[in-house]
């Protein structure tokens, strides 16, 4: 009867092994099933990769730099086509006088 006890102990660690084993198993199951559950739905959402996202916020920052630059440039030749017609005038009155 030194065998029944653990005998009994030995079956039911293994039954233990077996149910963690299946456990596991379960698990990985639920977690691929929610995974490809969560990428239809944001698949369905249309949300960005933030990959995408990093390249459009870079070009939009690079869009933002050439029109500062652009907009400078307006401004100087806009100066100096304002104080044109004035040299101009200069000009002509010495001319004239």
């Amino acid at each position: 009867m030194t065998q029944g006890p653990n005998r009994f102990l030995d079956d039911f660690a293994k039954l233990m092994t077996d149910a963690a084993g299946v456990a596991q198993g379960a698990r990985r199951e639920v977690e691929t099933a929610f995974r490809a559950q969560a990428e239809r739905f944001l698949a369905d959402m249309d949300v960005v990769a933030r990959e995408d996202h990093e390249v459009v916020k870079e070009m939009a920052v690079r869009a933002l730099d050439r029109v500062e630059e652009l907009e400078q440039r307006v401004e100087a030749l806009e100066r100096a086509l304002s104080a044109e017609p004035k040299t101009a005038a200069k000009k002509s009155a010495k001319d004239a006088g």
